[in-house]
């Protein structure tokens, strides 16, 4: 007797890919959680630096701009909330109404979004990490099942009779619990690196706000100063 002739003659052999694909997904999403974080890391890295060697908070404001990464878009938020015009008026109403709620609330609002993006991907991790046993234990069950319906029409109960479809049959518990262990492994790795990103974050907002206090909770914005690169390009595009 053969449980495993075909892919979809039997709902063993179909768990048995479902869980081969789920495997596929986990390490999947491992590469691609992988490159995420790795690049966060660099961009962050080099935002920091370039930040710190600012000669002042309007122009540190002004270079997150044209900066990439999740440090750069939170600086990008704290310096919109306060953000006043070369006049050092509000550029408009609600601007001009309390800036420091503004700047908690903006710092805030973006490390939430930051930590979505960075979540996304682990709840399909957890998922598979959780259900790929008990898939895997269900696949076993209806293969018992089938292999005693054919050794009760084969009329014998030798141990050759019995141990081949029995031990064919728990392949898919063996399956399951091969895809479970990565898949919890990969989560539990990615959550702690979400984890340290997310307190980076929340210290360089904590600094940034320090910054943002020490001048009023004011950033001046000069105009010309955010588009240096589109100007540029602009210019040298005329000439020729």
């Amino acid at each position: 007797m053969t449980l495993l002739a075909s892919p979809l003659e039997s709902i063993e052999s179909a768990v048995i890919w479902l869980l081969v694909g789920f495997s596929v997904i986990t390490w999947g999403l491992a590469l691609v959680k992988g490159v995420q974080f790795v690049r966060l890391k660099n961009q962050d890295k080099r935002f920091h630096q370039q930040f710190w060697a600012a000669s002042s908070l309007d122009a540190a404001a002004a270079l997150s701009e044209h900066e990439p990464g999740a440090a750069a878009r939170v600086a990008q938020a704290g310096s919109a909330a306060i953000a006043v015009g070369e006049s050092g008026q509000a550029n408009d109403l609600s601007q001009a109404i309390n800036h420091q709620d503004r700047l908690e609330r903006a710092l805030r609002q973006q490390i939430v979004r930051e930590r979505r993006s960075l979540e996304t991907g682990l709840a399909v991790l957890a998922s598979i990490g959780s259900t790929s046993p008990f898939i895997g234990l269900f696949g076993t069950v209806w293969g018992i099942m089938e292999a005693l319906k054919g050794i009760s029409a084969a009329g014998s109960a030798s141990l050759e009779t019995v141990a081949g479809p029995i031990g064919a049959a728990l392949v898919a518990t063996g399956v399951g619990i091969a895809v479970a262990v990565p898949a919890v492994l990969v989560y539990n790795y990615f959550l702690r690196r979400l984890k340290l990103a997310a307190a980076d974050l929340d210290d360089f907002a904590h600094d940034f706000y320090s910054l943002a206090q020490k001048s009023a909770f004011r950033v001046l914005v000069h105009p010309a100063a955010y588009k240096p690169a589109g100007n540029t390009a602009q210019k040298v595009k005329e000439a020729s």
